[in-house]
C-alpha cells in the first residue's frame, strides 16, 4: 500500500482522548507525512453551542479552528457525549468517514445484530432476554451450553464470558442483570474456539486482514488479551461479507470480526474504532495512511448514498433492487436494456464482489444481483418483492358439532 500525497493540504482533526496511543500517533504521522495539518482534539473538551441558528462548537473554551475533516476515535466510556460531538461536526458540514449514526449502530451489540440480521449476513445464533424464566429457553434456542454471554457495550474482549453449562450461564446472567447490565446470549462456535478473523474495511475494499489466535486456554482472541495475529488473504466470501457488513452499518472505516465456522463466515462485531497496532503489525501495511488518503479524497468528492434520495423529482426516484431467484424481473426484464424500456436506468450493478457502473443494455440480470436504479417510482415499486410473511396464520378449523 503506497502512500499518496494530495495536491491540496487539508486541516484534519483526530477526536481522541489518548494522544499517545498507537492508533492516534499513527494517524497523526500519516497525515503529516502527506503534508496535511492535523490536531488531536480531546473529545470531552468540546462545548456544543446551540444558542445560534448556525451550528457551532468551542474547544477548550475558545473558538473551534477551521477543520476540513475529523476522524473519530470514540471510546465506549464516552459514547454518549462523543456521539453528540460528531453529530455537531456533521451539522457544521465537516466531513467524517465514521458518522455518528454508524457509531451508535455498531457500538450497541444488540442493535448491530438486529440490523445485520435483516440482510444476507451470517451471524452466530443470538438471543436477548430480560426475565429469568426466559433464560433457559433462550439458551436452548441458540444451541445449548456452552454458551457465550456478552455485555452489550463491551470492547476488546471485556464483558465476554464463556459459560460451560446452563447453571453457570444462569448465575452469570442473574449477576450481570442485578447490576443493570444488559447481556446477549450467543451460540458458541466450537470449531473456531480461540480464533477469529479481522477484516479492515476502508470505503468499499478490504485493505488488510489478519487471523487472531488466543493464548493458551483463553477463548477470546483479542490482541489486547495476549492473542497473536498473522496476516491472511481472505477468501472471496469472507471479503464480501466484511464489505457488506460495514456498508450495512454505514461505516466507511471499520474492523469486521468474523468467525470461521463450518457454514462459512459468521460476523461477530463491526467495530467503528478499530485499533491499528495489531493489523499494521501483522500485515506491515500502512493502514493509517490508507485512512488519511480515503478521508482526504472524500472531502474533495464525497460519496452520496443514493438510496436516501427517495424522491429526486416528481414520480421519479432511486431504489436498490436485490434480485432473488424466481423474481418477476428475471422473466419480465432479463437484461439491463429491458429495464430501460420500462423507464428504469441501472446506475450500478453489484454481482458478488464486482461493481459494474453504467452496465451495458445487453448485460443479463442474474439472481443475487443488486441493482441501484433510477426511474419511475410506480414501476420500481412493482419490481420490489413483497416481504415474506413471518409465518402462515393457522387455518380455522370447522367445529364438529355433531
Amino acid at each position: 500500500m503506497n502512500a499518496s500525497s494530495s495536491s491540496t493540504a487539508l486541516s484534519l482533526g483526530i477526536l481522541s482522548r489518548a494522544p499517545k496511543s498507537y492508533s492516534t500517533r499513527r494517524l497523526v504521522e500519516a497525515a503529516k507525512t502527506r503534508g496535511h495539518s492535523v490536531r488531536v482534539l480531546d473529545t470531552l473538551r468540546f462545548a456544543i453551542d446551540l444558542s445560534s441558528r448556525a451550528p457551532d462548537m468551542q474547544y477548550r473554551g475558545k473558538p473551534l479552528p477551521e477543520l476540513d475533516a475529523v476522524i473519530p476515535r470514540i471510546g465506549a466510556s464516552i459514547t454518549f457525549f462523543g456521539l453528540a460531538v460528531v453529530r455537531q461536526f456533521e451539522q457544521m458540514d465537516v466531513y467524517t468517514p465514521i458518522t455518528s449514526n454508524a457509531i451508535a449502530n455498531s457500538r450497541d451489540k444488540l442493535r448491530a445484530n438486529q440490523i445485520l440480521a435483516r440482510h444476507d449476513v451470517g451471524l452466530p445464533a443470538t438471543a436477548f432476554v430480560r426475565d429469568r424464566a426466559d433464560v433457559l429457553p433462550a439458551i436452548e434456542r441458540v444451541g445449548g451450553a456452552p454458551v457465550v454471554i456478552k455485555l452489550l457495550e463491551g470492547t476488546q474482549g471485556i464483558g465476554v464470558i464463556l459459560a460451560p453449562d446452563v447453571k453457570v450461564a444462569e448465575a452469570v446472567i442473574e449477576t450481570l442483570q442485578s447490576t443493570r447490565q444488559n447481556v446477549l446470549l450467543q451460540r458458541f462456535i466450537s470449531e473456531s474456539k480461540g480464533r477469529d478473523l479481522r477484516a479492515f474495511v476502508i470505503g468499499d475494499q478490504v485493505v488488510a486482514a489478519m487471523r487472531r489466535t488466543a493464548q493458551g486456554d483463553e477463548f477470546r482472541s483479542n490482541v489486547h488479551r495476549g492473542g497473536s495475529a498473522e496476516a491472511v488473504e481472505l477468501p472471496d466470501e469472507y471479503r464480501r461479507v466484511a464489505i457488506q457488513s460495514a456498508q450495512i452499518m454505514g461505516l466507511r472505516v471499520a474492523g469486521v470480526d468474523m468467525l470461521e465456522s463450518a457454514d462459512g463466515p459468521l460476523v461477530m462485531e463491526v467495530n467503528s474504532s478499530p485499533g491499528l497496532e495489531g493489523i499494521e503489525g501483522a500485515t506491515g501495511l500502512d493502514i493509517a495512511g490508507a485512512i488519511i488518503d480515503y478521508t482526504v479524497n472524500q472531502v474533495s468528492f464525497p460519496d452520496i448514498d443514493m438510496r436516501q434520495r427517495l424522491s429526486v423529482s416528481a414520480n421519479y426516484g432511486v431504489a436498490e433492487l436485490h434480485i432473488n431467484e424466481g423474481a418477476a424481473v428475471l422473466n419480465d426484464a432479463p437484461t439491463v436494456g429491458d429495464l430501460r424500456e420500462l423507464d428504469i436506468t441501472v446506475l450500478t450493478l453489484h454481482r458478488d464482489l464486482t461493481v459494474i457502473p453504467n452496465p451495458k443494455d445487453s448485460r443479463p440480470i442474474q439472481a443475487d444481483d443488486r441493482l441501484l436504479c433510477f426511474g419511475n417510482l410506480e414501476i420500481l415499486k412493482t419490481l420490489v418483492p413483497l416481504r415474506a410473511r413471518r409465518r402462515q396464520m393457522p387455518k380455522i378449523q370447522q367445529l364438529d358439532q355433531s
